[in-house]
């Protein structure tokens, strides 16, 4: 699925990267001859910053998201853009990465939920780079993409978003970078798909108040509820909305049903849901299963 645009553009200026598009390792390959192409860090532009220039503006003409710029170029974290000064740009979102004296790029991988060949091959095939570019992934002054919540989060988003246990349900598509089943091509997908019929109920996994419900483009029918603490949550693809806009909802209370809405990035029937975080850079995309969906089973990649 490719990221839409939100009413209140909490999606597009801030988010990155959305359900299933962004960087292509096959297009990417078709303009270089080689195998792997060059290291992205090997491939940064330096920019002048001219006047009446702003960090919006400089990213929006390199299609990027503010956050990569100010990840990569600490000057600009006040959110101002110093006429003068020279900042580094990459050809896509992300974020560089110091590895540790015994850290792997495997467990880099990892830890941002990022297929290890994908973060390899936009590394340029580096068998022990000590510096990674990680696609995909959103820098925030507020906590490390790859931080596990803590206590006190996973308390707030207690529930589970299908009438199921956990345990009889599946995850069909994860969380991260990985080759995208309806395309072929390795995109980043900002939430889980969660195995369900259609028509079974969706379950609102904690308080909070609904921020968005309607149609909203590649998501289908989609709920956005906001819960304390800076958290969100999204369920996508719905067949039903059984709650409105500014509604108080509790945890495990039905909000709706799934369904084939929207641009579902499988065939299979189920519900799209994403864990987001509030910084001064928007709502940043998180790994659900870090919240909590540990310990759901997974299908073999053939039956997606």
């Amino acid at each position: 699925m490719i990221l839409a645009k939100y009413s209140t553009l909490l999606i597009t200026t801030l988010l990155g990267i959305g359900l299933g598009g962004g960087f292509s390792l096959a297009r990417a390959q078709e303009r270089t001859p080689s195998v792997c192409p060059p290291p992205v860090l090997s491939r940064l532009v330096r920019h002048r910053v001219s006047a009446g220039e702003t960090l919006e503006s400089i990213a929006r003409a390199y299609n990027l998201i503010p956050a990569t710029l100010m990840g990569l170029n600490p000057v600009l974290r006040s959110g101002k853009a110093p006429v003068g000064t020279e900042i580094l740009v990459p050809p896509f979102n992300g974020i560089r990465v110091e590895l540790g004296s015994n850290q792997s790029w495997r467990e880099v991988a990892k830890q941002y939920g990022v297929r290890p060949d994908a973060l390899y091959e936009v590394n340029g095939c580096q068998s022990a780079p000590k510096v990674v570019f990680i696609p995909g992934v959103n820098w925030s002054p507020v906590a490390s993409p790859g931080q596990s919540p803590s206590t006190q989060f996973t308390r707030i988003l207690a529930g589970y978003p299908l009438p199921m246990q956990p345990s009889q349900s599946a995850i069909l598509l994860s969380y991260g970078w990985g080759v995208q089943p309806t395309t072929g091509e390795v995109g980043f997908h900002s939430g889980v798909d969660l195995a369900a019929p259609v028509g079974t109920q969706v379950l609102a996994v904690g308080d909070g108040t609904v921020a968005f419900a309607g149609n909203q483009g590649a998501y289908g029918q989609l709920i956005v509820i906001n819960h304390r603490e800076g958290l969100q949550t999204r369920y996508a693809q719905l067949g039903s909305i059984q709650v409105k806009v500014g509604q108080v909802v509790k945890q495990g209370q039905v909000i709706g049903t799934t369904g084939t809405s929207g641009r579902p990035s499988l065939t299979q029937p189920h519900l799209h849901f994403e864990v987001r975080s509030r910084s001064s850079l928007g709502w940043v995309a998180e790994n659900p299963e870090t919240y909590l969906l540990q310990n759901i089973p997974r299908p073999n990649q053939a039956t997606r």
